[in-house]
């Protein structure tokens, strides 16, 4: 990949990460509720999925994936439901004391990595990146010593920074009815990614 290339595969993966979504929301939900240093399982689930997301782009599984649309159909609406059940659960359960303790760090990882891994319009985002931006001419595996630390890298640094924002939300000295209400709004993005989700167009699909 020349300088160039790098530049310009930069700038598109940090506009990828850092666009808000899911995983935005939840880095900012995890913060504010369990503080930043335990919420940071929860950045690591998403770069696992990150990790695994490459690899398999590289082996070309996500480009026979995009050749199905009826898996992405479904994909779809299984990871719209589950949004949509997040949502509904944090919307209903923002009036309750928060409890950092109960929750466990394999919790917090196995929620961020499901979250990561059922946006199945990420699998199209992984599969546009490698089509743009690997050169056909060059073993792609040796193209991942660059590509893969760049894109890790970013996005470690985009959800670690939602992560601080979240964190610095709930160390505030926020009123009960503040707390709520943005616990509320965190809670209703997840409903509204869901609804999106599931609208969304479907390759292969009129």
């Amino acid at each position: 990949m020349s300088w160039e290339g790098w530049i310009i595969f930069a700038l598109f993966w940090v506009v990828f990460v850092t666009t808000p979504g899911p995983n935005a929301v939840n880095c900012v939900t995890n913060g504010m509720t369990h503080g930043f240093k335990r919420s940071l399982w929860g950045v690591l689930g998403i770069l696992t999925q990150a990790t695994l997301f490459l690899v398999l782009s590289a082996a070309g599984v996500t480009a026979l994936l995009a050749s199905f649309p009826e898996a992405f159909f479904y994909g779809k609406l299984i990871g719209a439901a589950f949004l949509i059940y997040l949502g509904v659960r944090g919307w209903l359960n923002a009036t309750k004391p928060v409890a950092p303790r109960a929750v466990s760090a394999t919790s917090i990882y196995g929620k961020a990595f499901l979250i990561a891994t059922i946006n199945v319009k990420s699998i199209a985002g992984y599969f546009a990146a490698f089509t743009q931006f690997v050169q056909p001419d060059v073993p792609v595996w040796s193209q991942m010593w660059v590509i893969m630390p760049t894109a890790l890298a970013i996005t470690a640094a985009s959800y670690l920074t939602y992560t601080a924002i979240g964190a610095g939300i709930g160390r505030s000295a926020m009123s009960a009815i503040l707390n709520v209400w943005v616990r509320r709004v965190m809670a209703a993005c997840f409903v509204v990614y869901g609804v999106l989700l599931g609208s969304a167009s479907t390759p292969g699909r009129a």
